[in-house]
């Protein structure tokens, strides 16, 4: 009995199958209960990938926004995670080093690798002459999500990397993407207003994590203390930019919260100047948990400041 009733079941299944014109696979029934496992290498990238998911999406960041991205050594648990994972989101061009390494000892063969950086104008740190090379990358400054320009373009990597593993919530991942966009541009269009009535745009960078954003928004780097990452600045080094800040009446240097402040706190007691602190992660100061939030907060600050300071 239990034979017939298993055959019959069986053809009542396949009948249904041939009218469906095909047998679903396991990973198709389970893709639509189940959020997507990604792992992201910095916080910026999963607060994109969860506004393009919502709740399709699980995502875990390896860095907390108060690391240093090009040094951090991954944990045990970030191994875990990454076996786990079905996507891994990058920035790429050399600002994460340790991926690959990650990646190769996790051996999972269903992870997929996206860099979303790809397709970005790049902006070369040896541009300036008169400026060092940051350290990582020689094919360009890797802070790339600092523009809001570029992060549409890391958008759309990462709305297609879910859309191709869960194709059944396409459509919303379009559509977040395309509701996040339109957030985006309305909040660039009013921060390029508020930098336009500026007079004075200079200020001197610690560390070089701003060209993009400088470039977006219409702001001139000067001078930078940290020339490259990991390697102090020379005393003849930090002197040159303290005459220069006397010279030519610069008023305004640009740190970062991940930053020890000592040496920008150093060139402004020396030539009067104000230092703002700003945050290249979300999360990195209060109320910059988002990467909008974190774009108004930085291009809100900086031109207060050289606004007053001018």
């Amino acid at each position: 009995m239990f034979l017939i009733n298993h055959v019959r079941k069986w053809h009542v299944l396949s009948f249904l199958a041939v009218l469906s014109g095909f047998y679903p696979p396991l990973d198709t029934l389970t893709e639509a209960r189940d959020p997507i496992p990604v792992v992201v290498t910095i916080p910026v990238l999963k607060d994109l990938t969860e506004q393009v998911g919502g709740p399709h999406v699980r995502v875990t960041s390896l860095l907390s926004g108060y690391e240093n991205e090009h040094t951090y050594s991954p944990k045990p648990t970030d191994l875990v995670a990454v076996r786990k994972a079905r996507l891994l989101l990058e920035i790429g061009m050399g600002l994460e080093v340790w991926v690959s390494s990650l990646v190769k000892n996790a051996g999972s063969q269903l992870l997929r690798v996206i860099t979303t950086s790809q397709g970005v104008e790049l902006i070369r740190d040896d541009a300036d002459p008169h400026e060092g090379a940051h350290h990582e990358g020689e094919s360009g400054n890797p802070h790339i999500w600092l523009d809001p320009e570029n992060v549409a373009i890391m958008l759309h990597h990462i709305t297609n990397a879910l859309s191709e593993v869960n194709p059944s919530h396409a459509a919303e991942f379009q559509a977040n993407q395309a509701a996040y966009l339109q957030r985006l541009g309305q909040l660039q269009k009013e921060l390029s207003g508020r930098t336009q009535r500026l007079s004075d745009r200079r200020f001197i960078a610690h560390h070089p994590a701003w060209p993009y954003l400088a470039k977006r928004f219409s702001l001139d780097i000067v001078g930078t203390i940290h020339r490259q990452s990991g390697a102090e600045p020379s005393a003849l080094h930090l002197q040159s930019l303290i005459e220069k800040m006397r010279r030519e009446n610069i008023r305004v240097v640009v740190s970062e919260v991940q930053l020890s402040q000592r040496l920008p706190e150093l060139l402004a007691r020396e030539t009067k100047a104000r230092v703002v602190v700003l945050t290249t992660m979300p999360g990195g100061l209060p109320g910059t948990e988002t990467y909008l939030d974190m774009l108004r907060h930085n291009v809100l600050q900086l031109a207060d400041a050289l606004e007053t300071t001018s």
